[in-house]
């Protein structure tokens, strides 16, 4: 260990004095709102001084009294020069150029948009590509994105699954606003009770993430940032229909309070009250859902003194039903009658943000970040019952500083983490607490040319775990022009959840073993992993027009993993990894702008993901090796008042997938060892009559492709064979949908 944490840190002995940085955001002015613009250029004029705006718009670039006329400029908006007679924050919306010249140069905004400069692999999803799909919530919000993997989870609750880098979400840390979100109890349903109308952007980093964030990353980090009270339409409406009988309605309130305050509500509602049975097995192809979701958010916004806040109040209330089509709560709960499951879940959230800058010293900052909530989920799946009652609290303190110039930056601070767990399981209590105090340190080194690096390293003390050092090393390098060659290794450690994480499970016949003693969570140990990747972004022009193309290759190692052995048809074993279990993803991904307004994105991927059970080493179950994705976009100019015309079209292509085994089952009960490959397709037209009012119409697996056959046993539910957990591919079939957006900003 010693050895890597020589190679992340260098030691300074003295911190000199520090050169003034000039901070501020740059803005485009788009017809519904202001959004942050990625990529403009600042500079001082008639220098070599300046940089580059980040994904939310920011800048910093030094500043000295003798600077005295910024330049922003960004291909296809208007150049301003703005004078800056002392150092304060600035904050500048621009203008789309209207200027005629005899050769105009034009170049739009991409919906998702890949750094050349971060010292991740670090990619952002805007709004513009998340209306690209209907993105009911977050867990939806995917399917036009190749690094992410979703699927079902199981054929009866309707969960749907994501996966990076050949692993679940478990082993992803994912954040709202750079707090970890979706954890413990909320890990199998956390992603679709985040509605896809609040979430402004998405940001996605493949491999280990920053320390600030945590030890828990081990994948990667998923972070949406979600619509602003002071940015966002004063009024939205997105109402939503589809055939599988789910109606949607969301409605965003914003309101200026003063110069400084302003506050959002935002209020999501869904319900699907109508049964679907196309496969005729008995069982519910969709579930039956109610859910009623209001989030409030407070922001304070003062440039003057350096001074953002926020203040966010969220209840949720979601109620599931699934199982046979017959099932009746009031009749058949705990009866033989008709196999059936009732999910209810209650949700309190209280969130805060307060960060800093010094106006006097603009390169140093301060943020505070505290989160509470209370989740408590009552289920039953057939005759097993699972109730969980989870209260956790999270506070982070970040200082950021230079050393010397801006070359060096700092990030340093602490953490604390707070979590109380009772589940029932069955007749099985389980009570625990757990609670970390740690803290790191991050370094950045920016040579304002070729080399990027960021090395950081955390030191908690866990009440279960003990003592542990985390470290994390990220580097980019440009060997020329419309490059990024990036490497990173790093470690997490997380505790397994495994009945939260596991939920699927409890819709079968299986009896639950834990094969080990003595571990400090349900008697195993913790899951720790190291992560490595390397991987290369080029940009170029092809017969005249954009283009980007990624390699990427990541590994993840087991030191410890908590095994999920699916082997038995009859068990489902929990046990301490002995032996190897890693992960190899390999990812090629191809961008190009083909004509004015068309897009196309093509990526394949492969998987190499092996784990020593206790029968041997296998592919681990239901990841295909080889995936094949691509996507077209196309959008028709805007006319004067405002009026075009989106189309966008995805497919995915899958190859086999292993199933777990099912040799000891009866014949009739018996599946082969690989699912076959599947293709989906999906489209989306969208038709904007104005800036305020747009329709779509759209359709997921429009082909209808349908796994038949997605329960084994289901004439027989409480016998010794029923099992929900062999899902590769779509059960509805064909599901279209149409809705609507209205806006006042």
């Amino acid at each position: 260990m010693k050895k890597y944490i020589y190679i992340l840190f260098l030691c300074f002995a003295h911190v000199v004095s520090a050169q003034e940085q000039l901070k501020g955001v740059v803005l485009e002015a788009s017809a519904s709102k202001e959004l942050p613009l990625l990529g403009a250029n600042v500079f001082w004029l008639n220098s070599t001084v300046g940089g580059v705006t980040a994904e939310d718009g920011t800048f910093t670039i030094p500043y000295k009294f003798s600077y005295n006329k910024l330049v922003i400029s960004y291909v296809g908006f208007k150049t301003d020069t703005i004078t800056v007679n002392e150092n304060r924050y600035i904050r500048h919306v621009m203008q789309p150029s209207d200027e005629l010249d005899a050769v105009t140069v034009t170049s739009r905004k991409q919906a998702t948009t890949k750094s050349y400069l971060k010292a991740t692999n670090t990619f952002t999803v805007s709004s513009e590509e998340l209306l690209k799909a209907a993105c009911c919530n977050l867990s939806e919000s995917f399917e036009t994105n190749p690094s992410i993997d979703v699927n079902f989870a199981d054929a009866v609750t309707g969960t749907r699954q994501i996966k990076m880098l050949g692993l679940s979400s478990p082993y992803i840390l994912i954040a709202t606003e750079n707090i970890p979100a979706i954890r413990g109890a909320s890990q199998a349903y956390g992603l679709s009770f985040i509605p896809g109308t609040w979430v402004e952007s998405i940001q996605i980093t493949k491999g280990a993430g920053s320390v600030v964030n945590g030890f828990e990353s081990i994948a990667g980090q998923i972070n949406a940032e979600l619509v602003k009270p002071m940015t966002d339409d004063r009024l939205f409406v997105n109402a939503y229909a589809s055939i599988n009988g789910r109606l949607e309605l969301n409605t965003h309130l914003n309101q200026k309070i003063s110069d400084k305050w302003s506050s959002g509500l935002y209020i999501h509602g869904n319900v699907r009250n109508q049964k679907f049975d196309r496969n005729d097995d008995s069982f519910l192809d969709v579930p039956l859902k109610e859910q009623i979701n209001l989030l409030n958010r407070w922001q304070y916004t003062n440039p003057e003194e350096g001074i953002v806040s926020f203040i966010n109040l969220r209840y949720l209330n979601d109620n599931t039903q699934a199982g046979q089509i017959d099932f009746e709560p009031d009749r058949d709960k705990g009866t033989t009658n008709f196999w059936g499951s009732e999910i209810d879940t209650e949700r309190f959230e209280l969130t805060t943000k307060l960060g800093f800058v010094n106006p006097q010293v603009p390169y140093q900052s301060l943020g505070f970040q505290t989160a509470f909530s209370y989740h408590n989920q009552e289920s039953y799946f057939g005759l097993n019952n699972y109730d969980i009652e989870h209260t956790s609290f999270y506070s982070n303190l970040v200082y950021n500083s230079i050393i010397s110039d801006s070359r060096h930056k700092v990030k340093t601070g602490l953490s604390f983490t707070y979590d109380a767990y009772n589940e029932l399981v069955n007749t099985n209590n389980f009570e625990r607490i757990e609670n970390s105090f740690g803290g790191f340190f991050e370094y950045s080194y920016d040579d304002l040319d070729k080399l990027i690096f960021t090395s950081g390293l955390r030191a908690d003390k866990h009440n279960r775990f003990g003592f542990f050092i985390t470290p994390r090393l990220h580097v980019r390098y440009t060997p020329w022009e419309k490059s990024a060659l990036r490497a990173s290794f790093g470690r997490g450690i997380k505790s397994a959840n495994i009945f939260a994480e596991t939920q699927n499970m409890f819709s079968s016949s299986r009896q639950i073993n834990i094969l080990n003693e003595g571990g400090k969570i349900y008697g195993l140990d913790p899951e720790i992993a190291w992560n490595y990747g390397v991987s290369y972004l080029q940009g170029f022009n092809l017969f005249g027009r954009k283009a980007d193309i990624t390699f990427d290759f990541y590994r993840t190692d087991f030191e410890n993993q908590v095994v999920t052995d699916w082997e038995n048809p009859f068990e489902i074993n929990f046990y301490n990894l002995e032996g190897d279990s890693f992960a190899n993803s390999f990812q090629l991904e191809f961008n190009y702008n083909a004509f004015n307004n068309f897009d196309m994105r093509l990526a394949y991927k492969y998987y190499d993901v092996q784990t020593d059970y206790l029968i041997g080493r296998l592919e681990n179950p239901l990841i295909p090796k080889h995936r094949f994705f691509g996507n077209l976009a196309y959008e028709t100019e805007k006319t004067s008042k405002g009026s075009q015309w989106k189309f966008d079209l995805t497919y995915n292509w899958l190859s086999r997938q292993r199933f777990p085994s099912t040799e000891l089952s009866a014949p009739e009960f018996q599946l082969d060892d690989y699912s076959p490959s599947i293709g989906t397709l999906n489209m989306q037209v969208t038709k904007v009559f104005s800036p305020r009012f747009e329709i779509y119409i759209g359709g997921e697996n429009i082909t209808d492709v349908r796994q038949l056959d997605p329960i084994i046993s289901p004439d027989d539910p409480f016998g010794s064979n029923f099992d929900s957990n062999f899902v590769y591919g779509p059960i509805f079939g064909s599901m279209f949908y149409t809705g609507l957006r209205f806006r006042i900003n």
